[in-house]
């Protein structure tokens, strides 16, 4: 059987849809010169084609038409003679303020010149503010309160009530629904938890610098020294050294008294504003609307699924235990520094190779035609360089893509800012820069986004070739981009990949699937001097290689996730790190270390608190779209149709449970999402054995 499946998908890599040729795609994205998408007709124009962003005063032009748009829309949407309805009104005062704070943030963080980042911050502080305000507009809530629950003065939609609610939620989760003093307590609660987080995240981040001698002498040679002391800046995970990896897991990750107090302090004011609002806890709170919609289903759903996980995970530590053996005369047990050290050391053993051999299989150009071919084949889209206008972009090698569809033609433009560069933030992400909606006129707002990478610069001659890992975070960056493109939403709240945190990274780590399937990669990966293909068995290797160990992983994301769901269900009866050694024994599979306090390194609890879970439930529904349109056939048309009308056109437009059930012809529970992992995991290891 398993040979059986082995000769299909070789028959599929053989088969005749292999590119030939550099394509003039592939051409754009591996040439070296940094000028080569600037039109030469040299028109002139602002930032994202903007006029007025010819010069960094165009700010404050954009801000002031806002912000007197922004007035217009507040007196229609609070008249009694209003005319239209009044989910229309919200979206369009939405979107007015969106499109400059959206893009104002983008170049704030990306902009290499300090004077279009000082105005753009001011963009950002001005539109900050008047969102604050009219998140505390009392007649404006009031007129959008009476339509939610009496109905409007037109016929709605689902859509339609699906919206106005998000915005009601949105409005409530600032507490203008409550008396004076309990929303002024709201207020100060939100403000307070945006400082300490933001002083959380500031120190999780933060070396650990300690007097020399507290690290043994044989391996005070590994850490950097200054002026006697030692700064421990993380974990040292690819040291083969077992010592050396210990003491900087122990330091790295000793308990801190300031660190300790500010996250007990987010719980507890996070808990404050929840019970405020009148939620149970803040998870109650933060999974309202979700896919799970309830706390007791993300707790069911871990449960579950770590009932079933643990044994093959166990096996997993068991492996590495044998690995960590073999490299020492003394028997020692395998700890939580071990492990991504024996990770990537089985990866390499099973590969017989280096990552760095891969490289050229993977020029940029390569990838990005090998984007381009997937998204033909099953949306009959294309990806297309366009030239940009001198003032268009904010850096010289940043790219434009035009998204086009072969009937309706242009769906939107991703602006693809792929190498590193002094300032730039390092961090693989997509920014919306303008999200689509509908207009009044019956034409469609067109969806603007930047994909942001950190890439190396070609050198010399050669163009910027791409290790695995980075494959893969192209293709999943590129998932968040077509959601924002084939999004085809009404309104403006919702569109792409504005929906349920746990449904957004859905996208995305179903374009992992496919950058993962040897089917798939072999359309692309050519050598980028000869244009040979990679030899089967490198591939095969490569692609089976991203599954080793891959149960064990997955428990440590239950682990985690489960601590930050018990964090946030209530009022801390015990300190976060005696929290902390309660759930790593029940959920994880290796022992808690004394003296350490991993969760004041977790900074996912700021951005994620009481969501972590979603990128699992994100995971489960991603395997489940795979295994159900396309493990049989990756380039199915009839399948990426269905996915692209049935699911990513909704953007946030359809809730998001409700989404995902009618797709996949099941009810999303619990049971649902734990099996859909655990089928994934078999999967996983019998493609491991299959190509042993």
């Amino acid at each position: 059987m398993l040979r059986t499946f082995q000769r299909q998908i070789f028959r599929n890599v053989r088969g005749d849809r292999r590119l030939n040729t550099w394509s003039p795609l592939a051409t754009t994205f591996n040439s070296t010169n940094e000028n080569h998408s600037i039109n030469l007709l040299k028109k002139e124009t602002g930032l994202f084609g903007i006029p007025e962003l010819k010069t960094e005063d165009g700010f404050d032009t954009l801000k002031n038409h806002a912000l007197a748009e922004v007035n217009v829309l507040i007196e229609e949407a609070t008249s009694k003679d209003r005319k239209r309805k009044m989910v229309e009104i919200f979206d369009e005062l939405s979107n007015t303020l969106c499109k400059v704070a959206d893009m104002a943030e983008f170049i704030r963080v990306a902009h290499p010149d300090q004077r279009y980042v000082r105005a753009a911050e001011d963009a950002c502080i001005t539109i900050s503010g008047v969102v604050e305000k009219l998140n505390t507009h009392r007649e404006l809530y009031d007129s959008l309160k009476q339509v939610t629950s009496n109905g409007d003065i037109q016929m709605t939609s689902d859509i339609d009530n699906h919206v106005a609610k998000l915005f009601l939620f949105d409005f409530e989760q600032c507490g203008i629904h409550l008396p004076e003093k309990q929303r002024r307590r709201v207020v100060k609660l939100n403000d307070y938890i945006l400082q300490v987080g933001q002083k959380f995240m500031a120190g999780a981040v933060t070396p650990r610098t300690v007097n020399a001698d507290v690290i043994p002498d044989v391996i005070r040679q590994y850490f950097v020294t200054e002026n006697g002391q030692i700064l421990v800046q993380g974990f040292y995970t690819d040291s083969s050294n077992t010592a050396v990896r210990e003491a900087a897991y122990k330091l790295f990750l000793f308990p801190d008294k300031e660190q300790e107090h500010l996250l007990h302090e987010l719980l507890h004011s996070r808990h404050l504003l929840a019970e405020s609002c009148g939620f149970t806890s803040y998870a109650h709170r933060a999974v309202k609307g979700s896919t799970v919609k309830s706390p007791v289903v993300v707790k069911e759903f871990l449960n579950i699924l770590s009932d079933n996980l643990q044994p093959k995970a166990i096996q997993d530590f068991q492996e590495m235990q044998k690995m960590k053996n073999a490299e020492s005369r003394i028997k020692q047990e395998l700890m939580p520094w071990d492990t991504p050290y024996f990770m990537a050391k089985a990866k390499k053993a099973w590969l017989n190779t280096s990552t760095a051999e891969f490289a050229p299989y993977f020029s940029l150009g390569a990838c990005m035609e090998g984007l381009n071919f997937l998204t033909q084949s099953l949306y009959r889209v294309k990806l297309e360089s366009v030239p940009v206008l001198s003032g268009e972009v904010w850096a010289n090698n940043v790219h434009k893509l035009a998204v086009i569809d072969e009937e309706e033609g242009i769906l939107g433009y991703i602006y693809c800012d792929f190498y590193e560069r002094a300032g730039k933030p390092n961090q693989d992400c997509h920014f919306t820069i303008q999200g689509g909606k509908q207009l009044s006129d019956g034409s469609y707002q067109t969806p603007i986004v930047v994909l942001m990478l950190s890439l190396p610069h070609p050198r010399w001659s050669n163009p910027c070739l791409l290790s695995p890992s980075s494959v893969d975070n192209l293709f999943h960056e590129m998932g968040h981009a077509l959601h924002s493109m084939l999004g085809r939403t009404k309104y403006q709240h919702v569109t792409g990949t504005r929906c349920s945190t746990d449904f957004a990274e859905v996208p995305s780590v179903l374009m992992e699937y496919f950058a993962s399937d040897p089917r798939v990669v072999s359309k692309f990966a050519k050598h980028f001097q000869t244009q040979e293909p990679m030899l089967e068995n490198l591939l095969y290797k490569l692609c089976a290689s991203k599954n080793i160990f891959y149960a064990s992983e997955l428990q440590n994301q239950v682990f985690y996730s489960m601590l930050d769901q018990v964090y946030h269900s209530g009022k801390l009866t015990k300190s976060t790190t005696e929290i902390l050694e309660d759930v790593q024994k029940e959920y994880y599979g290796l022992p808690y270390v004394k003296n350490t306090a991993w969760q004041l390194r977790f900074s996912h609890l700021v951005g994620y608190g009481a969501k972590y879970y979603s990128y699992l439930i994100s995971r489960a529904i991603a395997a489940w779209i795979w295994q159900t349109y396309f493990h049989n056939d990756p380039f199915s048309r009839s399948a990426g149709n269905r996915y692209r009308r049935e699911c990513l056109a909704y953007g946030g437009g359809k809730p998001a449970s409700l989404l995902v059930s009618d797709f996949l012809n099941k009810e999303a529970n619990a049971d649902t999402f734990a099996k859909s992992l655990i089928n994934e995991v078999d999967m996983k290891n019998l493609h491991v054995q299959t190509i042993k």
